[in-house]
């Protein structure tokens, strides 16, 4: 028990004065009092008048009872405002915030019940801000500003404590006044004259407040106690705790004379951890700062942590036992402790190795894509016949919508194993990988830790989503800092800042994805197994239709099949005249908007049915669906955009899988030079492109019979469409020198007709990449035939059957073979 108040308690933060949210005076509300006034009776049983409205000064750690003085450290501009406001010995309503780290609460967010107390004097304090002594006169109700009344200002609603006298007021109150004397008796440091001061204690309720506030009370007893407004009850309350110091204190008196020979080993041992507790400043069982080490020594028991976590652990948990309850630095030490034990080290998921279920599963949930499929499978093989083996590391790279998200969530269900997500799309910061080291405010690990600690396991299947979109700034490089992560032979000792220990992420099975491989730097690239997600053919989004997005949308929208009909010829019309892109995202949409448009006829119909007549399922067909969403945006365009000379076809390969584009060209006589004026925003190596097909064009212009007098002096203008759109790249050299050859020659290109392939200046044709994805652009634009480099065959393997079926795919060498397979007949 202790014979002082503690100097350090502050009312507006938990060891400073508050300052460094908003310190300027221009906040400070403009506070008079009111004139009314309010006589109650305090402690002492003497009657005091009090204005009827008192200013109010909310505390964040402070329990004020009456009688008691304390000092109190206010630095917060509403908190100085109100100390104002009562001026010299004026008085205040103190009320107890619920959240400590609320910066300006609300009356909801106060105690019930406060204090009302006088300004004994005010001190300026040498940090900013003042500090108070003040004494507590009378508990009351913290009530809301009355209508009308100044909104700063809290009516008074003093607590009725008295009781009248009884013999069990009486027993309670020699009760505590006995244990107070034999606490004093049993420690030598508190003086005699201590018995005398409690005995002349005039009233038990004034003896319970004054006994309380010098007790080491956990916050929710204390609070307890300033509500309970009955002295005897306070008094029995205040009994228990003084008996527990009594055992704490007859307990360090036998260990110290060494009375306990005959305690056995297991009691001893009990006796000095709480002997050792009362020593850390008397935190005994019910104290909060003791409950919560104990606590995080539970949950790094169980842990399982490696030796040299778990040394840094132990090390942490003996400074946070050191320290004081309102330390600043006490929940900086808790919360990485609590991210130690928290962090999956040795819990891990049993993978599943059965090889046809996982097939199952996987076909389950995405149509094609054997590719990965079969590499998963591999994988598992390996797993159950090298348990050890270290999980691979693979990037999925393709267009949006084709899957490579939700195939992660599918491996995942397949291989049994928990699922991890981190988007890396726009993330600049090199701590948003390793994390922040403790230095920092707010300082937390990466997002390679997050992701664990949220799945729960060692070996989750983890999605770093949007690889080929990390930045880099004056933060760092985020891409550097996964190199460690993405390297089977460093990722077992993968080390977050924040934590500074070893953590293994062999384990981890890693599933980069991409739309590009251009953006990803080549030393990361090199840590990861490629695998290209192409985009699906017709045929494919109608399967993708049928068995996926249909049943999905019709569960989401509260449907069944009974109730709705979407027609083949509804979704080839979807497919093939509302959407044109690599992958099924829009697809989904146009479902979804058709289910929509046919939800509201269903409900119409089951209302008709409530009434008695005949509901029948309602049929999607093409005609409902140019209804239901207007004109289709994509038509058939080839044909009418090449009728005339100088318009040619060909195929492009984007972040967002292939596509088709026009390239036009026009001949503007006039002039002593040909001069080639280029637009479109086209880039560097496609401007390249269009003059070396411009020298072809004027070295072979004999052999193509064109004018010769035209290439003496003319301006050809070359454009590409879509202007809006960057481009860039050698694929489209052969549609560049065809448009011109057209456009001098006046012979209109075949509008079925689609090519791609760089050019040299001897008009040989050279191979270009992503020739899947332009092939698949080319017979989702319908066109027919395909003009191909001869190197690129190999390529045609990855093509589907049925793709290849439908064009007519031809292999060129040279610019002759293409113009004589492009071009018209000479009229």
């Amino acid at each position: 028990m202790n014979d002082d108040f503690d100097p350090t308690h502050d009312s507006d933060s938990n060891g400073g004065n508050g300052e460094g949210q908003n310190g300027d005076s221009d906040l400070q509300p403009d506070i008079e009092e009111d004139s009314g006034h309010h006589e109650i009776l305090a402690v002492g049983q003497e009657r005091i008048e009090v204005p009827s409205y008192l200013p109010l000064l909310p505390v964040r750690d402070v329990i004020l009872y009456p009688g008691v003085t304390v000092p109190l450290a206010i630095g917060r501009p509403r908190s100085l405002a109100a100390l104002e406001a009562a001026g010299d010995e004026g008085f205040l309503i103190v009320a107890t915030q619920r959240d400590p780290t609320t910066e300006d609460p609300a009356i909801g967010e106060l105690y019930p019940v406060g204090c009302i107390v006088r300004v004994v004097r005010v001190v300026d304090a040498k940090r900013e801000g003042k500090q108070a002594i003040v004494v507590g006169v009378a508990r009351t109700r913290i009530l809301p500003p009355e209508p009308g009344e100044m909104q700063h200002l809290l009516p008074i609603d003093p607590i009725d404590e008295s009781e009248p006298d009884s013999p069990e007021l009486d027993e309670a109150w020699q009760r505590v006044i006995g244990l107070a004397h034999r606490v004093i008796d049993l420690h030598d440091d508190y003086p005699d004259e201590w018995k005398n001061f409690v005995e002349g204690i005039p009233a038990p309720g004034l003896l319970a407040d004054l006994v309380a506030s010098t007790l080491p009370l956990p916050p929710e007893e204390r609070i307890a106690l300033i509500e309970e407004a009955k002295p005897s009850r306070r008094l029995l309350r205040v009994a228990e705790h003084l008996e527990r110091e009594v055992t704490i204190a007859e307990t360090q008196l036998a260990l110290a004379t060494g009375d306990d020979e005959e305690i056995d080993p297991a009691r001893r041992e009990r006796l000095l951890r709480r002997r050792m507790r009362d020593i850390e400043d008397e935190l005994g069982e019910g104290d909060p700062g003791i409950r919560e080490v104990e606590e995080l020594r539970e949950k790094i028991e169980a842990a399982g942590l490696p030796e040299a976590a778990r040394a840094q652990a132990d090390r942490e948990l003996q400074r946070l036992s050191a320290l004081p309850q309102h330390a600043p630095d006490r929940h900086l030490i808790r919360t990485y402790i609590e991210w130690l034990a928290d962090v999956p080290w040795s819990a891990e998921t049993e993978d599943k190795l059965d090889l046809v279920a996982a097939r199952t599963i996987l076909d389950e949930d995405h149509h094609g894509l054997d590719k990965v499929k079969d590499r998963i499978l591999e994988f598992l093989a390996v797993r159950k016949l090298a348990p050890e083996a270290k999980s691979p590391i693979l990037c999925f790279v393709g267009p949006p919508g084709v899957g490579k998200t939700s195939l992660g969530r599918s491996i995942a269900r397949a291989m049994g194993r928990e699922f991890a997500r981190a988007s890396l799309g726009g993330v600049r910061d090199e701590a948003e990988i390793r994390g922040h080291r403790r230095t920092y405010v707010g300082a937390m690990p990466g997002r390679i830790l997050q992701s664990l600690r949220r799945a729960g396991t060692r070996n989750p299947v983890f999605l770093l989503d949007e690889i080929d979109k990390l930045g880099s700034d004056f933060r760092g490089d985020p891409s550097s800092a996964l190199l460690e992560v993405l390297d089977p032979e460093q990722n077992d000792t993968f080390s977050d800042h924040y934590l500074e220990v070893p953590f293994d992420l062999s384990r981890v099975m890693f599933i980069a994805t991409a739309n590009s491989l251009s953006t990803i730097p080549p030393a990361l690239l090199d840590r990861m197994e490629v695998i290209e997600l192409p985009g699906y053919t017709e045929r494919d989004k109608l399967v993708i239709a049928n068995q996926h997005l249909v049943p999905k949308q019709l569960e989401d929208h509260g449907l069944t099949s009974a109730d709705l009909e979407i027609t083949e010829d509804a979704l080839d019309k979807l497919v093939n005249e509302y959407t044109r892109e690599a992958g099924v995202r829009n697809l989904d949409r146009n479902v979804a908007s058709l289910v929509r448009k046919a939800a509201r006829r269903v409900a119409s119909a089951r209302a008709k049915a409530a009434e008695g007549e005949t509901a029948a399922p309602i049929r999607v067909d093409a005609a409902f669906v140019e209804e239901a969403l207007g004109a289709p945006p994509h038509l058939p365009e080839t044909a009418e955009r090449t009728t005339q000379p100088g318009v040619v076809v060909g195929l492009a390969y984007t972040s967002h899988g292939g596509d088709i584009l026009f390239i036009e060209a026009t001949v503007l006589p006039g002039g002593k030079d040909v001069r080639l004026r280029i637009t479109g925003q086209l880039g560097d190596v496609m401007r390249e492109s269009a003059e070396a097909a411009l020298s072809w064009v004027r070295s072979n212009a004999e052999s193509l019979d064109l004018d010769p007098k035209l290439l003496e002096g003319c301006e050809i203008h070359l454009h590409v469409p879509a202007g809006a759109i960057p481009k860039d790249g050698p694929s489209a050299g052969v549609t560049m020198a065809t448009a011109l050859v057209s456009a001098l020659s006046k012979r209109p290109a075949h509008g079925n007709v689609a090519m791609t392939g760089e050019i040299s200046l001897r008009g040989r044709v050279l191979p270009v990449g992503g020739i899947k994805d332009k092939v698949l652009a080319a017979a989702r634009a319908g066109i027919d035939t395909v003009l191909l480099p001869r190197k690129n065959e190999k390529d045609l393997v990855d093509v589907p059957d049925e793709v290849r079926e439908e064009l007519d795919v031809r292999l060129v060498d040279d610019l002759d073979e293409v113009l004589a397979a492009a071009l018209e007949s000479p009229r």
